[in-house]
């Protein structure tokens, strides 16, 4: 601990976010640039060191927050970049997109604001790569064995880049054009650019792992061939079956779940299209749905030009502090949080009749009406209670010319025929069956991250991703030297 009083004496300071005005215009980075590093040091310094950092398991990598807290408070990037990439592979992603459970078990946290570890996080990972600390890791020597990982998400990309590391050749497969899953397709550029992504696929090519892009096993290649072909397979396709809101006039024309719509805004932002054929311009929008998702929804159509943007959350509008009976420390809260899409719905009124920026809480969807030509031009809900009951007389009324449905996803797509042509089995839930080893009932079939977990955050998808490479490097050669930081069965911590 650099500085032992630095926890009392600095108060918390988080990077600064662009003027509202001058970021809804333009798809880059929500935040100030170069305004992280000149702050982050003093920020390291308020970490305490403590004796049981529970940061530690708050974050399903086990990254050792207190070790690059200290060694970034002493301006020693290097070191501090080798301890964070030994538990984390793609920091400079999480550092932008997780919601940071470590700083809710930070042990500062349980009377004073956490330490900013996930600034701190990405202000190591960026600069790791301004100084050149983060080179290709190619295999001194292959072992010749082969392994298919199926997906190019976080988990995909984690378990392939241990496994090429480890001396295996790998090629990732995946169904879209571009390599990233949901992290170039899904993920808005305002949270994070793509130029990140590029960067760690570059590092992965020259270390060796081979990508194959739009090829949708199961369906471009039959799942069986591909197991044949290669020693092992790793299915890391993520929870794409997304969930469907059966109310009256779903059928109407303009009704749009999240993942048809924001791909098409990040395609534009790839220069595949000039605007997107779902653009939310001029448009009244309401999104059902009040998670993260939903509100990727809401940035992206704020900087569409929307006509009006309301997000709809099923739960009560939560507090600003954490209720210590039901959600205590060092569990991950559920608080009034305001995200930057939320921050700029808010700045600029995108939603007059909204409970708090652009969300209306405790809010139900009823039905939606349309018009002649059978489009969707209003969507009627009521307030709800604790058991998400409709409460009398509280009916109302939203125009919506643009409904998009963020209710989140309950497991792997079946439709590509990867899991029936296998024969994989399923757990209760629907997501891919496992055991304790990451491994399907299919010998040499292992199965990973939210395909079969189910939707979670962008760490366990990584921790995943770093825990099955282990099992595969084991299978394939009797053991491993590649850590396993979660074990199928493990959860986030929570009363």
């Amino acid at each position: 601990m650099a500085d032992p009083k630095g926890f009392m004496t600095t108060p918390r300071q988080e990077w600064a976010r662009r003027p509202v005005e001058e970021r809804v215009r333009d798809w880059d980075e929500v935040y100030v640039p170069g305004a992280l590093l000149p702050i982050i040091s003093k920020q390291a310094d308020r970490c305490m060191d403590c004796g049981i950092p529970f940061c530690h398991d708050a974050c399903p990598l086990g990254n050792l927050i207190p070790e690059w807290n200290d060694l970034v408070s002493r301006e020693d990037w290097r070191a501090a970049s080798d301890r964070l990439h030994a538990t984390n592979n793609f920091p400079e992603f999480t550092g932008r997109l997780c919601p940071a459970p470590c700083e809710a078990g930070c042990v500062l946290a349980i009377n004073q604001p956490a330490v900013t570890i996930k600034n701190v996080e990405c202000a190591i990972a960026d600069r790791a790569w301004v100084e050149g600390f983060v080179p290709a890791r190619p295999p001194e020597r292959l072992s010749g064995m082969t392994i298919a990982v199926i997906g190019s998400g976080p988990t995909g990309l984690a378990a392939a880049q241990q496994l090429t590391r480890a001396g295996h050749t790998v090629a990732v497969y995946e169904k879209d054009d571009r390599i990233g899953g949901l992290m170039r397709y899904g993920i808005p550029a305002f949270k994070m650019e793509k130029r990140h992504l590029e960067r760690r696929i570059e590092q992965m090519r020259a270390e060796g792992t081979k990508f194959r892009t739009s090829t949708a096993v199961g369906r471009d290649v039959g799942a069986v061939e591909l197991r044949g072909r290669y020693d092992a397979v790793v299915i890391a396709t993520g929870a794409t079956a997304w969930r469907e809101l059966p109310v009256p006039g779903r059928e109407l024309k303009g009704i749009y779940q999240a993942m048809e719509y924001l791909p098409l805004a990040n395609r534009v932002c790839e220069g595949d299209l000039e605007v997107s054929p779902l653009s939310a311009a001029g448009k009244h929008v309401v999104i059902v749905g009040g998670g993260d998702t939903g509100a990727d929804c809401l940035g992206t159509a704020v900087r569409e030009g929307a006509a009006s943007v309301t997000q709809l959350d099923i739960y009560a509008q939560p507090g600003a502090e954490r209720d210590e009976d039901t959600e205590p420390w060092p569990t991950y809260p559920k608080i009034y949080r305001l995200s930057a899409a939320h921050e700029e719905a808010r700045d600029l009124r995108t939603a007059p009749a909204a409970d708090a920026d652009a969300r209306l809480f405790a809010a139900s969807t009823l039905r939606f009406a349309g018009d002649e030509s059978g489009r969707v031009r209003s969507l009627h809900l009521t307030e709800v209670d604790e058991l998400r009951r409709p409460l009398p007389g509280s009916g109302r009324t939203l125009p919506a010319d643009l409904v998009l449905l963020a209710l989140g996803f309950s497991g792997p797509d079946q439709e590509d025929g990867l899991i029936g042509q296998l024969g994989l089995d399923l757990a209760p839930r629907g997501t891919i069956a496992r055991d304790d080893g990451f491994a399907t009932n299919v010998p040499g079939v292992f199965a990973a991250g939210d395909a079969a977990r189910g939707q979670s955050l962008i760490v366990w998808a990584i921790a995943e991703g770093r825990a099955v490479a282990a099992a595969v490097d084991r299978y394939l050669t009797g053991s491993s030297r590649l850590p396993a930081p979660v074990s199928p069965r493990d959860r986030p911590m929570r009363v």
